[in-house]
């Protein structure tokens, strides 16, 4: 990986650190309505998955999609259009948080309801298997959702079928206010693959070169014709499952050991120790995220609202 390509990588962890910590801010004034999910502390999952697939290669993922949206090019002030409910939003908006989505650049969206969007994903798969495409599906998903009928039905039908598609399961150790353990026969996701005889891996999702290098390896043997495979990736997310949650199902210490764990901090002190860059360069990188997060947020405020048609429009699809 080139210099630039660190720096790059590294700029949108930052990026996405501070668009969600300004998105919460706003929440709180009010300017930001529903449901939010902050993805802090979950950067170097997206970043490092995303950065290994080709432009062929689809993305779909659950309401924690801030980042994923960033990582797949759609631009932060776009991002935070869609947060305030804004026409100039990627999804006009009219989607907000849970809800972001661009299929020019192959990102098949969020998806509000729980563990849904994985039959999606195996139709997406089989599509590119039709057309005989190279594209692989990339599917990220909660622990919670592993314990959702769709899940089973989706990992079985992929298998069967012998469909390209990556399953990855985010584990942060918690689905809304329950611990894996509580809710979950096996604590470790990968056991639920090996059901349907799926190549597995577990790793640790806070070092960004870890989940890279373990995804370019699983697409490229999903794009060899291996059929699905399954990624289990160990994270933690440092805020609440959403906004308005009380947090009383896990004890502080616990959150700030995983602080200790930083994905950022990791990456950097990485670029640092391989000498690709220094503490200027990465600084310069600090700064310029910070300025196109401010820009985004005064982009989006001063952005109109959707008018009264666009209860009308993209109801149908047009042949």
């Amino acid at each position: 990986m080139e210099k630039v390509e660190f720096l790059r990588l590294y700029r949108e962890m930052v990026v996405i650190r501070r668009l969600e910590e300004r998105a919460a801010e706003l929440y709180q004034q009010g300017k930001i309505g529903g449901f939010l999910h902050l993805y802090i502390g979950q950067e170097a999952v997206s970043t490092g998955l995303i950065s290994a697939r080709r432009p062929q290669d689809r993305v779909i993922t659950a309401y924690r999609d801030h980042g994923v949206a960033i990582n797949c090019g759609i631009p932060a002030k776009e991002v935070m259009a869609e947060l305030l409910g804004k026409a100039t939003g990627c999804s006009r908006g009219k989607g907000g948080s849970m809800h972001m989505a661009d299929v020019s650049k192959n990102f098949w969206g969020g998806h509000a309801i729980v563990g849904a969007h994985l039959p999606l994903a195996a139709g997406l798969a089989l599509g590119d298997q039709y057309q005989k495409t190279d594209g692989v599906t990339i599917c990220m998903f909660g622990d919670g959702a592993s314990n959702i009928g769709y899940f089973h039905e989706a990992l079985n039908l992929s298998k069967v079928w012998k469909l390209p598609v990556l399953w990855v399961c985010e584990n942060n150790l918690y689905g809304m206010g329950t611990s894996v353990e509580r809710a979950s026969a096996v604590s470790e996701m990968i056991q639920k693959a090996s059901g349907y005889g799926m190549t597995a891996k577990r790793i640790d999702g806070m070092n960004l070169l870890t989940v890279r290098e373990t995804a370019l390896e699983m697409l490229a043997e999903i794009r060899a014709g291996s059929g699905p495979q399954f990624l289990e990736i160990v994270t933690y997310r440092f805020r609440g499952h959403s906004m308005g949650d009380p947090e009383r199902y896990r004890k502080a210490e616990e959150v700030h050991q995983w602080q200790e764990n930083d994905p950022i901090g990791i990456f950097r002190a990485e670029i640092l120790a391989r000498q690709v860059a220094t503490e200027a360069e990465l600084n310069a990188q600090d700064d310029a995220a910070a300025e196109e997060v401010q820009a985004a947020v005064a982009f989006a405020e001063a952005s109109p609202e959707p008018g009264p048609e666009e209860l009308f429009q993209h109801i149908y699809v047009e042949e």
